[in-house]
């Protein structure tokens, strides 16, 4: 199922809740998150405001991971291409790798991902990412030598941060594509993302 482009029969089943219509609980959390790092926010925490003391947690978690983890602001881009491939999910495509792009990752390795292959002349951090989080996508777990190498590299507590990425950026992809979320019109295009048929 492609969810990249919503088009006329397949409009955002949750979209931004005005100001006059949110509950005290969503205000105080939208400004609570404001406030903080991310300024206003959009993109997956629109459907999630559904739910404003579970967005304002999981939120929390995002904010470790995507300012404060311990694989380097790089690393945890790139994971989070493959984790947009991964649920084809076009909004953190867009956002993510414009962000990757600048932390160095070669647009030709975006592009490569973006179509589904694996992505020649990686450095050796993505090389390792790359074979960690499709491991964990195909087998639901890594085998001693996968994970030996991911320790090695980045330590317990960088094993963690980078599961716990696959994680809570795949919670964000599903929600997205259940809640059919709009791609933002000042978002850059999405080139090259499609829907893995399987």
């Amino acid at each position: 199922m492609n969810h990249l482009k919503l088009g006329a029969a397949e409009l955002d089943r949750m979209p931004a809740i005005p100001d006059a219509q949110m509950s005290p609980e969503q205000k105080k959390v939208m400004d609570e998150i404001a406030a903080g790092p991310r300024g206003r926010i959009g993109g997956p925490f629109i459907p999630l405001m559904r739910s404003p003391e579970l967005m304002n947690r999981i939120q929390k978690v995002g904010e470790y991971l995507r300012f404060h983890n311990t694989v380097g602001l790089r690393n945890s881009e790139f994971a989070v291409l493959i984790v947009a491939r991964h649920w084809s999910q076009p909004i953190e495509w867009a956002i993510h790798r414009t962000i990757a792009e600048k932390e160095g990752v070669l647009p030709a390795t975006c592009d490569a991902i973006a179509e589904g292959r694996r992505p020649d002349n990686m450095t050796e951090d993505e090389t390792l990412i790359y074979n960690v989080l499709e491991e964990l996508r195909n087998n639901r777990s890594l085998s001693d030598t996968t994970y030996g190498q991911l320790h090695k590299r980045f330590g317990e507590q960088g094993v963690i941060d980078l599961v716990a990425h696959y994680g809570y950026y795949s919670l964000l992809a599903m929600t997205m594509n259940v809640a059919r979320t709009a791609v933002p019109q000042n978002t850059a295009p999405v080139s090259g993302l499609k829907a893995i048929p399987g």
